[in-house]
């Protein structure tokens, strides 16, 4: 890739590696014609084979397919990166759509969050309810509202916009519903805008998921490199799919005259572009509205080309090894093939939401969750204090049995009343 008047990118990383373990200098050009390397009618090469086997260049680095034509007029380092064949689309393309669509505005992770926030909240306010003692003033012979069932009843109606009795009265139970309607309206708020955006981007969809699927359809053109090895290999293939595919090429006379040709056409719609998965991989990571196609065919891999006999090889070859067992090449295939795509309005392209993105709407709800579970517990404190002054005992006894009555033990403590009432 050029960036003002150098280039950068994965090859030139690499070269600039091998010379400081090697020890040489180089000088970089780029290949006049623009092409990799095949043989013309007349049996000349031309591209970057044809330069190396006239002299022209020392080296050839770049994504260049070692094939075995190629090794008969050119020696070949070990392969610096495997690949195979695949072809990207436009997303506006080739997608299908699933039964379950509308839950793609949420990712898997952010479903399970909004459950765990629906359970936790009805659960706060159940508790919220039964601890409150304006709920519940009198818990012996009041029959509270708030039930687990009516707690997750009314929550279930804030998700929906609807109102659900019954109604919290303490300060605290309000609390904590208001908390949970922002929480709510919020949430369907990125819901919908998210859902919106899928669906405007994935109209007119059509399934295209294999080779196959690209040869069985004729909705959208599709072409390779003229005359490059993926076109060869097509043009050489027994099987009847990839064959089908050769003759639409020739037919169509689809072949684009270099790859960033054919992600230019892919970019502006009704194009598949075949090549090389590593290279479409580096394109998909840069413009958001490519995808590539998951099938992978015909595994191959990329060498550096030197003249025949040439001395370099060897040494290029042992040192390619060893920045493979040392974890270099890996550490270059990472850097460069880092997702920074953007799309044209400079936003990110739109996606399943994760809880990560909506930190911030749970974080309130547990505050709020917390905030109105201590002013139920501060309410029934008050009570307990009062009560305790008016009847002569300790709060600490007085919010005991309180509790008790709230939470179920009802007649063990009508029984410890009973006794107390009895001795005086």
């Amino acid at each position: 890739m050029s960036k003002g008047s150098e280039l950068e990118g994965y090859c030139i990383d690499l070269i600039s590696e091998l010379s400081r373990k090697l020890g040489f200098k180089y000088k970089l050009h780029q290949v006049k014609d623009n092409r990799y390397g095949s043989i013309d009618s007349s049996g000349n090469w031309n591209g970057m084979i044809g330069e190396v086997i006239r002299g022209e260049a020392d080296l050839a680095v770049a994504p260049l397919t070692l094939t075995a034509v190629r090794e008969q007029f050119v020696d070949m380092t070990t392969p610096f990166m495997q690949t195979g064949i695949a072809f990207i689309l436009h997303k506006d393309a080739p997608s299908e759509e699933s039964a379950f669509s509308f839950l793609s505005p949420f990712s898997t992770e952010m479903w399970i969050g909004v459950l765990i926030a629906f359970l936790l909240t009805g659960l706060c306010i159940y508790l919220v309810g039964r601890i409150s003692p304006t709920e519940w003033a009198e818990p012996d012979t009041d029959e509270h509202s708030f039930t687990l069932l009516h707690s997750f009843w009314y929550i279930t109606g804030a998700l929906t916009l609807q109102g659900a009795g019954p109604h919290p009265k303490a300060l605290s139970g309000r609390v904590v519903s208001a908390i949970w309607w922002v929480f709510a309206v919020l949430l369907l708020a990125c819901y919908f805008g998210n859902f919106h955006s899928m669906l405007h981007s994935n109209s007119k969809r059509i399934s295209i998921k294999s080779f196959e699927d690209l040869a069985n359809q004729d909705v959208i053109d599709y072409g390779t490199v003229e005359a490059g090895s993926t076109m060869l290999f097509f043009k050489n293939s027994n099987n009847p799919v990839y064959r089908r595919i050769y003759e639409h090429m020739e037919r169509k006379k689809s072949y684009v005259s270099s790859m960033e040709e054919g992600i230019r056409r892919t970019q502006e719609g009704n194009f598949a572009f075949i090549g090389e998965a590593v290279s479409l991989d580096l394109a998909v990571a840069r413009y958001c509205k490519l995808a590539r196609s998951q099938e992978v065919i015909s595994m191959r891999a990329y060498s550096i080309a030197a003249p025949l006999g040439s001395p370099l090889v060897k040494n290029l070859t042992n040192a390619i090894l060893q920045l493979s067992e040392s974890g270099e090449l890996t550490y270059l295939r990472d850097k460069w093939w880092a997702s920074s795509c953007m799309s044209a309005d400079g936003a990110h392209v739109s996606e399943a939401l994760l809880p990560y993105d909506l930190r911030s709407l749970f974080l309130l709800l547990g505050v709020g969750l917390g905030v109105g579970l201590l002013l139920a517990l501060l309410e029934l404190l008050s009570t307990a204090r009062h009560q305790a002054k008016d009847g002569m005992k300790s709060c600490c006894s007085v919010l005991t049995s309180e509790l008790k009555q709230r939470f179920g033990s009802r007649a063990e403590s009508t029984e410890q009343d009973g006794s107390d009432k009895s001795k005086a």
